[in-house]
């Protein structure tokens, strides 16, 4: 997937993402739908799963499929269910050749979770209302909803280990958001997840909260407590580096961006823009452009790059192979 749109959420965002104003669907979600009823909840539409956490969601055939077809009546019941579980919306059209192979694939990969998302797909020629709240510019396009508000995934066609890897970071995001229930085929949807340490519990909260200050104060007291929190150093890393982008407009982040290309020697400049790229999904384009500020500087800003670096790991995750090739790259620079 060569699209930006195409790349995975970042793991930073398991933890980071406050689920704020991403994009309206405000005037979608107001629009008059139909009182629920056996004909119009959409798990109970001819066709489709129950979508209610007692049922079982299985026939004699088998489990049913957790896919339902998306209309302007059954989707503000849909958005309702992102509070319980991450809904996939698929937004295909009929003159799109990849459309068919990427509904067949959402499908099949999202069955697998027994039932810890379900996928909604959209005809854009339709339901237009749609593709345009979702700002789609291309189709297909698969955008998640949690806790009613959208979570990018992908445009174009993605192959099956793509979209899994794509559904297993949307799964942690969610669980980073309380949203962890489960329909039909798999675990009974009112199970609790184990209790976080206070200290997590209290950074999540602020996370939450937006106040990013407050969660770094937590993992903070977390690493005093136990230097070897691994989560808490990752999750130190991760409200850090969102503390930073938090106060940057639009108009910011371009000035930025033209700022590092033309001044590729500017610390600030350039250690900003890393910031988003892995925020944004870039995580190869971060993590080398502060590479290449290493090889090519040496003194205090080396190293002050070098530290920033290994943050930027903890915040992809040690074990992401974008972070062992950096890692390599950065070995070749300094030695």
């Amino acid at each position: 997937m060569s699209s930006p749109a195409s790349r995975p959420v970042p793991p930073a965002a398991a933890s980071l993402l406050n689920l704020r104003g991403a994009v309206d669907l405000s005037a979608l979600k107001q629009r008059q739908a139909p009182a629920p009823g056996p004909g119009n909840v959409p798990g109970n539409a001819p066709g489709n799963p129950p979508l209610s956490g007692d049922a079982a969601g299985t026939s004699e055939a088998g489990p049913a499929p957790l896919r339902v077809n998306v209309t302007e009546g059954n989707f503000q019941d849909l958005v309702e269910l992102s509070t319980r579980v991450p809904v996939v919306f698929a937004l295909w059209a009929a003159y799109s050749p990849e459309s068919a192979g990427m509904l067949d694939t959402l499908e099949r990969v999202v069955n697998s979770y027994g039932g810890r998302l379900v996928l909604g797909t959209a005809d854009i020629d339709a339901f237009p209302q749609l593709a345009q709240a979702f700002q789609v510019q291309a189709v297909p396009t698969a955008v998640a909803v949690l806790k009613g508000q959208p979570v990018p995934l992908f445009q174009g066609g993605a192959d099956e280990a793509q979209v899994r890897a794509l559904l297993d970071e949307l799964l942690k995001v969610a669980a980073a958001n309380g949203v962890t229930g489960s329909l039909g085929n798999g675990a009974p949807a009112d199970a609790e997840p184990a209790p976080l340490p206070p200290l997590h519990q209290a950074a999540y909260d602020a996370i939450e909260e937006g106040d990013y200050q407050a969660a770094a104060a937590a993992y903070r007291q977390a690493l005093l407590e136990m230097p070897a929190d691994a989560e808490a150093k990752a999750g130190l890393a991760q409200v850090e580096m969102m503390a930073r982008l938090q106060p940057l407009s639009a108009q910011d982040t371009e000035a930025l961006r033209t700022q590092a290309a033309e001044e590729p020697d500017n610390l600030d400049a350039q250690l900003a823009v890393a910031d988003l790229d892995v925020a944004g999904g870039h995580v190869e384009d971060g993590l080398n452009r502060v590479v290449s500020f290493i090889g090519r500087n040496f003194g205090p800003e080396r190293e002050t790059a070098r530290v920033r670096l290994l943050e930027l790991f903890d915040v992809v995750g040690t074990t992401d192979e974008r972070v062992a090739k950096a890692r390599q790259n950065l070995a070749r620079v300094l030695f």
